[in-house]
């Protein structure tokens, strides 16, 4: 049954989510990552922290979710330098909250590291998908690198259950495989190929994202098993329930956080695509 809410989910999801790239704004695009970004951060904050309602304060819920909704509308705004503002504000709400928490609790230095880290790991990679669609045929670079990941995700699913037998990590996670792996990887390289001809309709190009997709695999799978080892140390099985079939709203969206970022480098460093800003 919950495989066939994943599929039903993501059935209806999809088609909203390619009319938002294709057809809509930028702002759009923006108040959209917003939400992923509330909803995934709040879940994060209650794994990372083990639900302690002390360590969760509404104090670091209200920096956490301005800092994400600000960063997220830097980068709508195509500033990489109000970007670094913002985190230097965060920390520096951080610190403030340091002073007045301190003498009750001698922990608030991992509680605001954990932030921190959470800030990094969430919003600012889910921003670079608002630098990226400003780049040259943007909407297709974030759809390709949707579909890339996605299919990550399906090929190693399926590659682990019809021949997974050697476990990738059992520590983290015990039904995740080395064969389930190898299946992800083939499939993003054969499907990130595919789309890249559709796309871009350039075979030299298509040839270039090979690597790409190869990095976004790996990418992927390891931003998988990062947030599997989250939830491991705290001892909870899905980060929340807000997508019927896949979990919580960063479940779903883990392996693309990790990708996010390894997408914007290859575009700005190896091809050089210029931005519209």
């Amino acid at each position: 049954m919950q495989h066939i809410n994943r599929w039903i989910t993501a059935l209806i999801l999809i088609p909203i989510l390619l009319w938002i790239l294709v057809k809509g704004s930028t702002l759009l695009l923006a108040a959209v990552v917003s939400i992923v970004a509330i909803f995934a951060m709040g879940e994060y904050l209650r794994i990372i922290l083990q639900n302690d309602d002390r360590a969760v304060s509404n104090t670091i819920k209200i920096i956490s979710y301005a800092a994400s909704m600000i960063l997220i509308v830097s980068a709508c705004l195509g500033s990489l330098e109000i970007e670094f503002l913002i985190l230097s504000l965060n920390l520096m709400a951080l610190s403030i909250f340091v002073l007045f928490e301190f003498a009750d609790n001698k922990e608030v230095f991992h509680i605001i590291a954990k932030q921190f880290l959470g800030i990094i790991y969430i919003p600012v990679s889910l921003s670079l998908l608002l630098f990226i669609k400003e780049f040259d045929q943007g909407n297709f670079w974030i759809i390709w690198l949707l579909i890339t990941v996605f299919s990550n995700d399906t090929g190693a699913f399926y590659g682990g259950k019809f021949f997974g037998k050697n476990a990738l990590s059992p520590n983290i996670s015990p039904n995740k495989t080395i064969e389930g792996s190898i299946g992800g990887i083939i499939t993003s390289l054969i499907v990130g190929f595919i789309f890249s001809v559709i796309f871009f309709k350039d075979f030299s190009l298509s040839f270039l994202m090979i690597p790409a997709s190869f990095m976004l695999a790996v990418a992927g799978q390891i931003g998988d098993l990062f947030e599997s080892a989250m939830k491991r140390a705290s001892n909870i099985k899905d980060s929340g329930s807000i997508l019927p079939g896949h979990g919580g709203m960063l479940d779903r969206i883990d392996g693309l956080l990790f990708a996010i970022p390894v997408l914007y480098v290859y575009l700005v460093f190896i091809l050089h695509v210029n931005s519209r800003l």
